[in-house]
């Protein structure tokens, strides 16, 4: 059957569209959570719970930082003085689908942007329909690039803080597993995410939603809003927070930078 025009389509049908655009998405999610099921040793004990060790990359690489900048020992980790424990009946059986299921959804990411845009292609111009296969890579560049900062950056910086952080000598660090798994999934999910706001700006500003000018004069608010959010996610030093800020306003700054292109390019049209 020949699909539809845009303007043939009723309400109806965008909504068939969505719902197979979402089925066939859950299902590339699920085939993609299943193949992590075969290296689900790998993906608990290496990746999720690298950040645990001090043996972590981002740890070493921290240490030789404070090395070359003169502060010898102060940000270089030892030991993790803490535990992770399981106190619910299904606990583990509940993370584990569900770190298979999040691994899933990212390793699908790029079919759920194709997906994406086969439904809201029809309501673009032909030149812009020619630019598919440049989106889809740019995004998921993003994506994940967004990922790997939440995992390198944002929960090593946070574990390391929480590890070390106690009221008193008398109380021990016990995490449960759930704590430490949503910290990981939300991290790497708001990476992931964050990291696409470029692409988000591009949209909004096609749209007419998003100017340069307000951009621009929200910058101080997002600058004043980065370094609370590096704050509260990395120890108390200099070096930790402005490794986290860095690449979160160089992201803010590339989105402004889009947008004055997509604007005076619409300007133009």
């Amino acid at each position: 059957m020949a699909k539809k025009n845009l303007n043939e389509m009723s309400f109806l049908d965008h909504l068939e569209d969505l719902r197979w655009l979402l089925v066939r998405s859950t299902i590339a999610i699920i085939i993609m959570a299943i193949v992590t099921y075969f290296i689900s040793d790998y993906l608990f004990d290496t990746i999720i719970f690298g950040p645990t060790r001090p043996t972590f990359f981002t740890y070493i690489y921290l240490c030789e930082l404070s090395h070359s900048l003169g502060f010898a020992e102060s940000i270089c980790i030892t030991e993790m003085p803490f535990i992770i424990q399981n106190t619910e009946m299904e606990g583990q059986v509940n993370v584990f689908i569900w770190i298979c299921i999040l691994a899933g959804f990212i390793l699908a990411f790029p079919y759920i942007l194709w997906e994406i845009w086969k439904f809201i292609g029809p309501a673009l111009y032909d030149n812009e329909k020619k630019n598919a296969k440049i989106f889809i890579f740019f995004a998921s560049l993003l994506f994940f690039l967004g990922v790997l900062f939440g995992y390198y950056v944002i929960i090593p910086m946070s574990v390391n803080f929480v590890a070390t952080f106690t009221v008193s000598d008398v109380v021990l660090n016990q995490f449960t597993l759930n704590s430490y798994i949503g910290m990981v999934k939300t991290s790497v999910i708001a990476g992931g995410l964050f990291f696409e706001l470029p692409i988000i700006i591009y949209f909004l500003t096609k749209l007419g939603l998003v100017t340069p000018l307000f951009l621009r004069n929200s910058r101080k608010y997002a600058i004043v809003l980065v370094l609370i959010v590096a704050a509260i996610v990395t120890p108390p030093d200099v070096v930790s927070q402005t490794i986290v800020a860095i690449p979160m306003l160089l992201i803010y700054e590339a989105s402004i930078f889009l947008s004055v292109f997509v604007a005076k390019k619409e300007l133009k049209s």
